[in-house]
């Protein structure tokens, strides 16, 4: 298998396991109001870690997307080759799928894993799964404009003539940013 497409997979897996992760397992930690929960700042933190580490681990082989949206942005910006887009989204798809079973797994571990509440798993959304009961105008709203702007950071950060070296940093404090903005919305 191409090392492109194992950097993306385990890049992707980091990304919600360290992302998805801490929201389920870490953000409400102990329950409403106790300082050893994460909350939305840990959570966004978290996100952006998960992306500044992998970019520095594995994105000098893939190019560091782990995320189909990245993948169609930077193809659609023309930095990036067509013929790789199905590979890195299966890539991707896949890591996805498999860290989202180690939460599971992990999070049924102590008995008290609940699929049955309004947010199962931290998922969310727009109405009455947005955290802060945003209307679907609203959630399409942020999810377009943050897409931008990320990819708008993204081919900045990672251009020739950025600085060298710093693109991950960029990125991953942009994805932070982004979470602090949007997880009350969505």
């Amino acid at each position: 298998m191409n090392k492109k497409y194992v950097a993306e997979f385990f890049g992707t897996f980091w990304l919600v396991l360290g992302g998805c992760g801490s929201a389920v397992l870490a953000a409400n930690f102990g329950g409403e109001g106790n300082p050893l929960g994460l909350g939305f700042l840990g959570v966004a933190l978290a996100f952006g870690l998960t992306v500044l580490t992998m970019a520095y681990a594995v994105g000098h082989i893939s190019g560091g997307h782990f995320n189909p949206a990245v993948s169609f942005g930077l193809l659609a910006g023309k930095r990036f080759s067509g013929s790789d887009l199905l590979p890195y989204v299966v890539a991707q798809v896949l890591g996805a799928i498999v860290a989202g079973g180690v939460i599971f797994i992990i999070a049924s571990g102590n008995g008290s894993l609940d699929l049955t509440g309004s947010n199962p798993l931290a998922t969310n959304g727009y109405g009455t799964h947005s955290p802060g009961g945003y209307g679907f105008f609203a959630a399409l709203v942020t999810e377009i404009v943050m897409s931008f702007m990320f990819l708008l950071i993204i081919m900045g950060a990672t251009d020739r003539l950025a600085p060298a070296g710093f693109g991950p940093v960029a990125i991953g404090l942009a994805l932070t940013l982004i979470h602090l903005i949007s997880i009350p919305v969505t």
